[in-house]
């Protein structure tokens, strides 16, 4: 009897992974992930390969890989010759490369999002807004607010039209 339990709840578990799997969302949700990983190969490169050189160009040609303190307290040409000699650094010219890559990513995300909203509404008619009919009146008497269709204030019982 117990063997026909477990069976059961391994069925009911694949059934409901399947299920989960199958979904639309969990699909768009791995295509977003793929598509994802592959522009950002693209952002990595445009930091990379233009946005860092320009930038490096108008700070004096400083390069942001070589931008690390040596936490020996010794002076290395470049990160590389740091490393090499197996001396600990504290990296924070890839950090500064990391933060521009990061809101290189956003902007353009943003310009994406954007687009694609504005692509949305394009389709979409401004309706006009409705008013609701009023469901309540204020007696003349007593200024209390009551039901439309009262012929008499409830609080003062004076008659309303």
């Amino acid at each position: 009897m117990k063997e026909k339990k477990a069976v059961q709840k391994t069925t009911g578990i694949i059934k409901e992974f399947k299920d989960f799997i199958s979904k639309g969302n969990v699909i768009d949700l791995a295509v977003g992930v793929i598509i994802g990983g592959a522009f950002s190969g693209i952002v990595n490169n445009l930091v990379t390969n233009l946005v860092t050189p320009a930038i490096s160009l108008l700070t004096g040609k400083v390069s942001f890989t070589d931008l690390f303190i040596a936490l020996d307290g010794g002076e290395y040409a470049t990160l590389a010759a740091a490393q090499e000699a197996g001396v600990a650094t504290i990296n924070y010219g890839l950090f500064i490369h990391a933060v521009i890559d990061f809101i290189i990513t956003a902007f353009v995300i943003f310009l994406l999002v954007k687009g694609i909203n504005k692509i949305r509404s394009m389709g979409k008619k401004d309706e006009p807004v409705v008013e609701a009919a009023p469901t309540t009146k204020v007696c003349p008497f007593c200024k209390t607010e009551i039901n439309i269709e009262a012929t008499r204030c409830p609080n003062c019982t004076s008659e309303v039209e």
